[in-house]
C-alpha cells in the first residue's frame, strides 16, 4: 500500500517573480489519492490569463508560479478507488481541479461558478499553491478530468479545455442555432473558436476586428461576414442587426455603440476582461430589453459535451507548436498578437537541453 504522502518529483517552468522570465523549476506532487489520477502531461496551451497571473496583473499570484490549464496528456497511474479512467486513456485537464460538490453551482454541473472552486494553478492549498501544466505530470480528481475522443489529436485538443469551453458554455447558454445572427468581436484564440463553433452551430456569423489582416482566415473558419471597427458609418449600417455578441477582447470599446447593434431582447457577452468597469447608458439597454452579460469558461458535463462536438464535427484550433524553453519569447508574441491563434507547448522539450 503506498504511503498516500509521498510525493513525486516534477519537472516544469515556473514565473518566480512578476518581472522575472519563467524558468525551470524542480518540485513535488503527491502520489494519486483513491478517486485520483496521474497524467503525464504531453501538451499544454497558452492562455493570456497564464500571462495575467506569471506577471502579477491580477491579484493574489503566489510564486513560484507554474502556469498552465490547457492540459492532455495520457494516464499513467490511478488511485485504487478510480472508475471513470484506465491507464493509458487519453485526458484532458481544465481550468480547476475540485470544488465544493455541494452547492448549486456544482449539482448543476457548473462547478466553475462554485465560490470554493480550485484553480489548476495558483490556488492555496494546506501546503503551498496549486501548480499548473507546464510540467511533465499532474495529479487531479477522477471528475475533473476529461476524456480526449480518438478523433482529437492531443496538441489540438489542448487549447478546447480553455478557449474551446469558455465559447463553447455561452453559445450553448443562448441557445445558438441556425436563426442565429451573432458577431464576435476579435479573432485570437477565443474568438476562432467562437467563429468555427458557432459556424458548426449553423450561426450566421459576423467578425469585427481592427484590421482586415484576418478577414481571409475569418471567412475559412465560417464567418460569413468581417468588418473593421475603423469602417465608415458601421455602427450606424449594422444598427440592430444581432441576436449575440460575444467579446473576446480585453480591452476598452465603444459599449453603447456596440449594445446598439442587437436586436430586441439581443445580448452582449463579456468573455474578455476589460481593465476599467463598463460604462452604460441604461436606455441602451432598456430601449429594445438588451443585455449585457458574462461568462466563465464552462462546467463538467458541457466541457466533455465540447469536446465530443468538437471531435465529431472536426473543429480544432490552430495551433503553432513550441518547445517549453520559448515560453518567455511566446509570451511577448501573445502580448504583440503575432500568434495564429494559439501556442500549445510541447511538454516532451523539459527532457532536452535549450538550443
Amino acid at each position: 500500500m503506498k504511503d498516500s504522502k509521498s510525493m513525486i518529483e516534477t519537472q516544469g517552468y515556473a514565473a518566480f517573480s512578476e518581472d522575472e522570465p519563467l524558468r525551470f523549476f524542480d518540485f513535488k506532487r503527491k502520489e494519486p489519492e483513491d478517486h485520483e489520477v496521474l497524467i503525464a502531461i504531453h501538451y499544454c496551451g497558452i492562455c493570456h490569463s497564464d500571462i495575467h497571473q506569471a506577471r502579477g496583473e491580477w491579484p493574489d499570484s503566489h510564486y513560484p508560479l507554474v502556469p498552465g490549464h490547457e492540459i492532455t496528456g495520457i494516464v499513467t497511474e490511478l488511485g485504487k478507488k478510480v472508475t471513470r479512467f484506465q491507464k493509458g486513456d487519453r485526458v484532458g485537464v481544465g481550468c480547476y481541479i475540485d470544488s465544493c460538490r455541494t452547492c448549486f453551482a456544482c449539482e448543476t454541473k457548473l462547478e466553475q461558478y462554485c465560490e470554493k472552486t480550485v484553480f489548476t494553478y495558483n490556488t492555496p492549498l494546506e501546503h503551498g499553491h496549486t501548480q499548473g501544466g507546464y510540467s511533465d505530470q499532474i495529479v487531479v480528481d477522477e471528475n475533473y478530468v476529461f476524456s480526449i475522443p480518438d478523433a482529437l489529436a492531443l496538441d489540438l485538443a489542448a487549447p478546447l479545455l480553455c478557449a474551446g469551453i469558455t465559447v463553447y458554455s455561452p453559445l450553448k447558454h443562448w441557445k445558438v442555432n441556425t436563426r442565429t445572427k451573432m458577431a464576435v468581436l476579435g479573432l485570437g484564440g477565443l474568438g476562432h473558436m467562437a467563429v468555427k463553433i458557432a459556424s458548426a452551430l449553423g450561426a450566421e456569423v459576423t467578425v469585427f476586428s481592427r484590421s482586415l489582416a484576418k478577414q481571409k482566415d475569418a471567412k475559412k473558419m465560417g464567418a460569413v461576414n468581417f468588418h473593421t471597427t475603423s469602417e465608415p458609418k458601421l455602427f450606424e449600417k449594422l444598427q440592430g442587426s444581432f441576436d449575440l455578441i460575444l467579446n473576446t477582447i480585453s480591452a476598452e470599446v465603444p459599449w453603447d455603440l456596440y449594445l446598439n447593434l442587437l436586436r430586441l431582447n439581443g445580448s452582449l457577452v463579456l468573455l474578455g476582461v476589460p481593465p476599467q468597469a463598463v460604462p452604460v447608458n441604461a436606455s441602451t439597454l432598456i430601449d429594445s430589453r438588451r443585455s449585457l452579460s458574462g461568462s466563465l469558461i464552462g462546467g463538467s458535463r458541457e466541457t466533455q459535451e465540447m469536446l465530443n462536438f468538437c471531435a465529431k464535427y472536426k473543429i480544432t484550433p490552430e495551433i503553432e507548436r513550441i518547445p517549453i524553453q520559448k515560453v518567455n519569447e511566446a509570451y511577448t508574441q501573445v502580448l504583440a498578437g503575432k500568434v495564429k491563434y494559439r501556442f500549445v507547448i510541447c511538454m516532451d522539450s523539459l527532457k532536452k537541453p535549450m538550443a
